[in-house]
Formats: C-alpha cells, structure tokens, sequence
C-alpha cells in the first residue's frame, strides 16, 4: 500500500527554521514528481513547492522563493523541506505528495497528484 509519512513539524519562533521529512513507503517514487502543499485555517490549499520529473527542476510559491528549499534522496525514497526565516503567516498543516506525469510540470494546475501524506502542524509565532 503506497503510504507517505510527514516528520518534523512544530512550534518556532518568527525568524526560526524547520525541516521538514516525507518518507515514502510501499512504492517505488524514482519516477515521480514530489511535491509540499499546505493549508491553513480557512484558505484554501496552497502549493509550496514541487519537483518535477520532466528535467528535475524545482517551483516554488512566490511567497517562500528564497526562504524554502525543496530536495530529495531518491536512495533513501525521502524528500525534504527546508524552511528558513518563517514568518507566522507560513502556519498551517503541510502535506507531502506524488504524482506521475511525462507531459505536466509539477507547478501546473492540472499535474495528477494522487498520493498525499496525512499532514503536519506547523506553527510560527511572532
């Protein structure tokens, strides 16, 4: 059963840094684009980031370029967010995803993500 697992969320200050882990269990990822999404209370879900599987480029959402890193250990079936500088609107629950496309960028609005992990809290306070 394909199964993603979310890992080191949390409470930080503004200014602070977190790193967050999705482990992916029960499939084989190599071949899939990775991708965080988050939401928070009452917004709609967000993309924050994503790898795509077209030419291994990354995207980010306007509002976390230079502050977040998306990565990946395709050894390991692992990815990685790296969240520098977070600001309190950067709050709320982040997911980890995949999906599978030879023809969609990752950042576009009709890529066919599929597996989804259960989410994470994330809470930033000023």
């Amino acid at each position: 059963q394909a199964q993603l697992v979310e890992s080191g969320g949390g409470s930080v200050q503004a200014g602070g840094s977190l790193q967050l882990s999705c482990v992916a269990s029960g499939f084989t990822w190599d071949d899939q684009a990775v991708g965080w999404f988050r939401q928070a209370p009452g917004k709609a879900r967000e993309r924050v980031a994503c790898i795509s599987t077209i030419d291994r480029s990354s995207s980010y959402a306007q509002s976390v370029k230079g502050r977040f890193t998306i990565s990946r250990d395709y050894s390991k079936n692992i990815m990685y967010l790296q969240m520098n500088n977070l600001e309190p609107e950067d709050s709320a629950v982040y997911y980890c995803a995949t999906g599978k496309s030879s023809y969609y960028y990752c950042s576009g609005t009709a890529f066919p993500w599929d597996t989804w992990g259960q989410g994470i809290q994330v809470t930033v306070s000023s």
